[in-house]
Formats: structure tokens, C-alpha cells, sequence
């Protein structure tokens, strides 16, 4: 197990400020309004040639019932549960609060060791008396630090140091035994990014808890609980994956807050650097402008996609339904024909074993290469079965090679001394083409036209 940090504390006192400081990337949405962060975050960090796992949580709430605030609390129970050592971070500039004392009481009965963090030291005036207050906690010495500026870092590294060293010790003493899972594992299989995506409350985090078989992601009744892009590692069957949960995307005319356009751009920038993107839709309201809007974001960033139907326990009419879909996937995404298609209730489990596999599929697809040879007597069966059309001075345009640049998606480059008189129709044919020749239905397909004749004609 690697050295954990979690950082714990009140709203808006700069966690999330601080865990981007760690990681020494902003990957948590930071912003002046409380209760940013709701779900917890985990991520690489590193203080000197020190490494560790941190652990982002939500502000906490004194709620104990079925609230949304409580759920978040659970949270960052979990957190703790996982953690060697916490940060409690207090706001230096507000000084020590009824509830800083409150959590730090609480703590104290967890068992977790715990190091007092004071934030927002940027000097000893805008501290205030808050650094003194600090020690009427009972948590020691505190670390007086500035997250925003980089201020005190070194002295966090010393205060972490006896806590990274005692787990680096456990750990030595694990490893002098056998470890009998190493010849299971495949060292040469490739993580599989998944990001799931869709509208607000059409169940995505529900649909992540459920394929990792615990409550993971916080979920309720209300909408837009996520606000990041939660990042989480997982196994199954021997395929390791990084799951993502992200922020409901509404339609850009509606996003007119600060907070929900970062979070927007933190899902658009998931979807960027995703393998396999799941849209989830909702069974009563499928693939409507904004989902269509979302497919082609997809689509156009070069992303596998699969479609999950959630909620389909409560569908009304589940074959107009199919067929809706159906119709819309083939008249506003041909660019990307015969994306799987999987009916689900997250919640109650029904259909969920098919998503895996799709995904699977659709991975394996949008990883396809094709043999050269293959692929060039595709290319001279397509023009025999549909010659490329007459070009300018009435000769028709003939091409000479064809090869596959590159994968993640598919990307085809054909050479003919007049690719540029090609129509945009026999560009269509020949991705259909593909598609069918080669079983590429549901991945984007990139075709690139350059002039010239077949590169390799005469060498060995």
C-alpha cells in the first residue's frame, strides 16, 4: 500500500488549493465558493524526493442524517479509513472556528494520526492570531503554510517525513514474503481510460459505484452532485482501468456560473484524454439535443464511444424507445455508425454485465491495425465495386496506395496524384468501406488524402 495523505477539513479553508500544490498539477477545481469539492479526489504527490497518495475531500459537514452533506461526510470517512496520516487544514486568516474544534475533537477519536496544517500564512500579518490559536486544538505544533503561494512546503516534508518512513518500513517487511499474486498480473496490459459522461442525474456515479461493487462516488436525488472529474483505478479480469467520473453537462447556454463552466471544462478535457467514453442517457429522454451534442464531442476528439441506456428498469415503452434511438443515432452520427448500444438500471444492477464487455469491444476496435497488404486489396476492390469519379480534364481519379498511419482511432492515409478532386462522397464510401471490410463499426475513422503515387513502389 502506498504512503497515503488525506487532507481533511471545513469548507473553503484551501484544500483542493492544497492537494493541486501536491500533485504539482490543478486538477481539482478551485474557487472562493464553500462546498466545492464533494466527492473525494486521489491522485500522485510528491514533496521533494518524497512520493505519496493524497487524498482531496470535501468540507466537513456536521451531518450525520441522509443529507446530501452527510453523504459527503461518509466520504470523507472512507478517506480517512485509508489514509497513515491526516492534514487537518485550518484558515489562518479566520482563526480556529467552533468547528474546526469540533472535527479536530472528532478526529482525535478516529485514530488516524493527525498534523495541524494552518493555511493561508502568507506572512505573519495575514495569519493574525490564528497560527497561535491553532495549538488551543491539541494537535501539536502547527505547519504554517501558504498553498496558494508555495509558502512552508518544507516544513509539511519534515512533518510527513517520520510517517513515510514508518510505512516505507512496513512495507519492506510485506514484501520479505512470497507474493503470490505477481504471476497472475499481466505487466503488459494497457490501462484502459474510461470516462463516463452525460447529462446531470442520468446516473453516471451510480453507474461507476456499481462496476466497482462499493459506494465510491457520492449519489442522490439531486442534480449536478458531481463537480469534478474523479479519477478512480480499477481491476477486472485481469484489465486494469482509470475510471471517471464526471460533472453533468448541461447545454452552453445554461452554464452561466463560474463554477459549473470549470466544472464543463473539467469533463471536456476527461473526455480528451479518454480511451472509451460512456454516455449515459436517461431511458425516458434519450439522445436528446444536448446528448447528440455530447456523442459528437466525442466523436470529434477521436474517442471510442458506447451508449448506456440507464434507468431502463422504469422505461415507459421500451421498443419506441430502442427505436428513437435507433433513428437518431443514423440520421445525426454517421460519422460514427454502429456505436454499441446497452440497456441498464445502474441502481439495480439489470443489464450491467453487457457494458464491460462493449467497452472491451470498442477498445480493442479503436486500437485495430491493419496489415498493409490487406488493406491495399481492400482498396483495389472498393474503386472495381465503385471507381472513384471522373476529375478535371475528364480523366478519372485514380488511387495508387493506401496505409495505416496510426491508431487510437484508426487512421488511414491514401496517396493519388489528385487527392484534392476527391468529393466528400467517395471520402463517405470509403470509411463505410472500412467499416465494413474490417469490422470498425462504432469508432471514429480518420482518412487522410495525400498527393502522390504509392510511396514504396520499387523498394524491397
Amino acid at each position: 500500500m502506498p504512503f497515503t495523505i488525506a487532507i481533511i477539513g471545513r469548507p473553503n479553508v484551501g484544500k483542493s488549493t492544497l492537494f493541486n500544490r501536491l500533485v504539482g498539477r490543478k486538477l481539482a477545481i478551485v474557487d472562493d465558493t464553500p462546498g466545492v469539492t464533494r466527492d473525494r479526489r486521489e491522485a500522485e504527490g510528491r514533496l521533494g524526493k518524497m512520493t505519496f497518495r493524497v487524498i482531496d475531500t470535501a468540507g466537513l459537514e456536521d451531518a450525520t442524517d441522509v443529507s446530501l452533506e452527510a453523504r459527503m461526510r461518509r466520504q470523507t470517512e472512507r478517506a480517512l479509513d485509508d489514509a497513515q496520516v491526516a492534514l487537518l487544514v485550518i484558515d489562518a486568516r479566520a482563526g480556529v472556528t467552533p468547528l474546526d474544534a469540533h472535527f479536530a475533537q472528532w478526529l482525535r477519536s478516529r485514530g488516524t494520526p493527525v498534523i495541524l496544517v494552518a493555511n493561508k500564512c502568507e506572512s505573519q500579518t495575514s495569519s493574525g492570531g490564528g497560527l497561535l490559536d491553532a495549538y488551543s486544538l491539541g494537535l501539536g505544533d502547527p505547519v504554517a503554510i501558504s498553498a496558494e503561494h508555495g509558502i512552508g512546503m518544507e516544513a509539511l516534508h519534515d512533518a510527513l517525513a517520520p510517517f513515510a518512513k514508518a510505512q516505507a518500513e512496513a512495507e519492506a517487511v510485506e514484501d520479505e514474503g512470497p507474493d503470490e499474486m505477481a504471476a497472475d498480473e499481466d505487466e503488459d496490459s494497457p490501462i484502459l481510460r474510461l470516462a463516463i459522461v452525460g447529462r446531470p442525474n442520468v446516473g453516471k456515479s451510480t453507474m461507476i459505484n456499481r462496476l466497482l461493487g462499493e459506494d465510491r462516488m457520492l449519489t442522490g436525488p439531486e442534480a449536478g452532485i458531481t463537480r469534478d472529474a474523479i479519477t478512480v483505478s480499477w481491476s477486472h479480469d485481469g484489465q486494469e482501468y482509470r475510471l471517471i467520473d464526471t460533472a453533468g453537462l448541461r447545454r452552453k447556454a445554461r452554464v452561466t456560473e463560474k463554477l459549473e463552466s470549470l466544472s464543463t471544462r473539467d469533463t471536456l478535457r476527461a473526455v480528451r484524454f479518454a480511451h472509451v467514453v460512456v454516455l449515459v442517457l436517461d431511458a425516458d429522454a434519450v439522445l436528446d439535443k444536448q446528448d447528440l451534442t455530447i456523442a459528437r464531442h466525442v466523436i470529434d476528439e477521436g474517442r471510442a464511444l458506447v451508449i448506456a441506456v440507464n434507468k431502463w428498469d422504469a422505461a415507459q415503452d421500451r421498443k419506441a424507445t430502442l427505436q428513437r434511438l435507433e433513428d437518431r443515432l443514423q440520421t445525426s452520427l454517421p460519422q460514427a455508425r454502429g456505436i454499441p448500444v446497452v440497456t441498464c438500471s445502474a441502481l439495480t444492477g439489470q443489464g450491467m454485465n453487457r457494458l464491460l464487455p462493449a467497452i472491451k469491444a470498442a477498445h480493442e476496435k479503436w486500437n485495430a491495425r491493419i496489415g498493409t497488404g490487406d488493406l491495399n486489396r481492400w482498396l483495389a476492390a472498393a474503386q472495381e465495386a465503385h471507381p472513384a469519379p471522373v476529375g478535371k480534364g475528364g480523366r478519372r481519379i485514380r488511387l495508387r496506395y493506401a496505409t495505416q498511419a496510426k491508431t487510437r482511432p484508426p487512421t488511414f492515409i491514401v496517396f493519388s496524384s489528385r487527392a484534392d478532386e476527391l468529393p466528400e462522397s467517395y471520402t463517405r464510401y470509403l470509411i463505410n468501406g472500412l467499416r465494413d471490410g474490417f469490422g470498425l463499426d462504432g469508432v471514429p475513422i480518420r482518412l487522410i488524402f495525400r498527393k502522390g503515387d504509392n510511396p514504396y513502389a520499387g523498394k524491397d
